[in-house]
């Protein structure tokens, strides 16, 4: 079985960004570039000037101006012949050196590799990236038919179990503000993702993880659990998530969630033991 994640595209105002007259200090050029690259979404290949201003929402001048920079820095690299342009290896070396650096992922692996072994569902470990959750690390059994999502997958927040289980983590005010920015980009469709997101508020609250059964996907089911720092600076999110044909609800909710709470603390466990040696996440 195979999962595609969320690769809708926002244009750049569909993010309330910085003005001059808020933050003096906000570098609007930068953004923008930072928003060429962000275009690129995994099986693309390449884009053209045309496509990245469609995604983006900028100026077809300006994305112009802007690709041309960015291969010259070694960002994108041009495919003369097609006139279009794909990521380049600068690219590459930013995400591995920020992959590489950060230790929960080498503490985690052993841990959700063995629930993955024990309940042939595929795990991962995730962060926000905007209005998704992007995967920074995963692991599956094998033998088992599970998602097959990768390091740097795209998901949504509001109907999986990792993006519920890292809006139950973190600041009221911050949630507020998501909300209000997904609710935005659903129009129509947000009512029942908004009480997907309540019930999961509930639910880790209660037992510690929460629930997205074909929510997301109507053929998936998944758990999620919120993972902090010893600070609360850093907030993360575990999931498992299968097959709804094989993984049922009532198996996931009764073994595999407060599985995932187990695994989940004593990552946490584990990250607090280190900190003083090497610092925050």
């Amino acid at each position: 079985m195979t999962g595609r994640a969320d690769r809708r595209t926002l244009p750049v105002g569909d993010y309330p960004e910085a003005t001059e007259g808020e933050d003096r200090q906000f570098v609007t050029a930068l953004a923008r570039g930072l928003s060429v690259l962000r275009a690129f979404q995994p099986g693309d290949g390449v884009l053209g000037n045309g496509d990245i201003a469609e995604r983006t929402g900028l100026p077809k001048p300006t994305v112009s101006r802007l690709t041309h920079t960015l291969t010259r820095l070694g960002y994108l690299t041009h495919a003369e012949r097609l006139g279009k342009y794909r990521l380049g290896p600068g690219v590459l070396s930013l995400g591995y050196s920020l992959l590489a650096n950060m230790d929960i992922r080498k503490i985690a692996r052993p841990y959700m590799q063995e629930l993955a072994n024990a309940s042939g569902l595929s795990l991962a470990l995730g962060s926000r990236d905007r209005l998704n959750m992007v995967y920074l690390e995963h692991a599956r059994d094998v033998s088992s038919v599970t998602l097959r999502l990768d390091i740097g997958s795209h998901i949504p927040i509001a109907t999986t179990a990792m993006g519920r289980a890292f809006l139950a983590a973190i600041p009221e005010n911050e949630r507020a503000y998501l909300m209000s920015a997904m609710a935005e980009r659903a129009g129509a469709a947000w009512p029942p993702m908004a009480k997907g997101v309540e019930r999961a508020l509930r639910q880790v609250a209660e037992t510690g993880f929460c629930t997205s059964f074909g929510e997301w996907q109507h053929d998936v089911n998944a758990v999620g659990v919120p993972l902090q720092s010893m600070d609360g600076a850093t907030v993360m999110a575990l999931n498992c998530s299968g097959p709804a044909f094989l993984h049922k609800p009532e198996k996931l909710e009764a073994e595999w969630g407060p599985r995932l709470v187990n695994v989940a603390r004593t990552i946490e466990k584990e990250m607090q033991n280190g900190f003083a040696a090497q610092g925050p996440w």
